[in-house]
């Protein structure tokens, strides 16, 4: 029995799934969610504005560039 000889077809090498910008925003992103939980912490009042508002105000927009980051192609 003869085999045919049919090349076999290789996927091109894929690089990073991330491109560098990505990988920028992924960093933008824990920076600003490590700065809403900074600013979460102290010894002031409990239920002061930056507190109870603007900290968790800017975690969750430190999430969405993070999930910006995930997505971007």
């Amino acid at each position: 029995m003869a085999q045919k000889n049919t090349p076999i077809k290789e996927s091109p090498q894929e690089g990073f799934v991330f491109g560098k910008n990505n990988y920028r925003l992924m960093l933008l992103s824990i920076i600003v969610v490590l700065f809403g939980f900074m600013l979460m912490i102290g010894d002031t009042d409990i239920y002061e504005f930056r507190k109870i508002v603007l900290a968790p105000i800017i975690v969750l927009a430190g999430f969405a560039i993070g999930f910006i980051a995930i997505l971007k192609k």
